[in-house]
Formats: structure tokens, C-alpha cells, sequence
């Protein structure tokens, strides 16, 4: 599924990461969709595991990284918004 015949190497240059990381998102998102984005590398402790504060102390820490991962999606939304603009904008020029 995609979305526009803009260039991966591209992309990648304009943004400043790898055509790697640009192609892996993609492919994440296309075959996930948001889900395809999180992180979930490490072992998780059980609830009962832990303290009160611990609990806490981790619902901070997953709030702060789903509002990270929210401000990565508005960016990359934004960026291939942009792009999007540009492309059409060089085809309008070659009419």
C-alpha cells in the first residue's frame, strides 16, 4: 500500500536518517500501522511484582512514551504531508 512514488534515499537524505529507517517505518506502518511503530524490546516485570511507587513510576514512563511516539507520528505525518506537496507541485511544473 503505498501512498505516493516518492524516493526512499531521498527522503532520507532531505530528513537527515538513513534510507534504512525510512524504508523500515514504511513497511512497519504499512503492514501494522501504529502498532508496527512501538518499541517492544526487553523483559516485562509482572504487577504484582512491584510497589506502589513502581507502578507509578511506570505509568509515567509509558505515558512520556506514547506522547514521544505521538510527536514522532505528527512529524513523519507532517514530513510526507511535504512531501506529498512538493511532488505534486515538481509534476504541476512539468505540464
Amino acid at each position: 500500500m503505498r501512498y505516493h512514488d516518492l524516493n526512499y534515499k531521498e527522503t532520507a537524505k532531505k530528513y537527515g536518517c538513513s534510507y534504512a529507517q525510512v524504508y523500515n517505518w514504511c513497511k512497519k506502518y504499512e503492514h501494522k500501522g501504529n502498532e508496527g511503530l512501538k518499541d517492544n524490546r526487553g523483559r516485562k516485570r509482572s504487577q504484582s511484582e512491584l510497589s506502589e511507587l513502581e507502578k507509578i513510576q511506570l505509568q509515567v514512563k509509558e505515558l512520556q512514551r506514547q506522547l514521544e511516539i505521538s510527536q514522532r507520528e505528527n512529524m513523519l505525518l507532517k514530513k510526507v504531508r511535504d512531501l506529498e506537496r512538493e511532488w505534486l507541485l515538481d509534476q504541476n511544473k512539468g505540464k
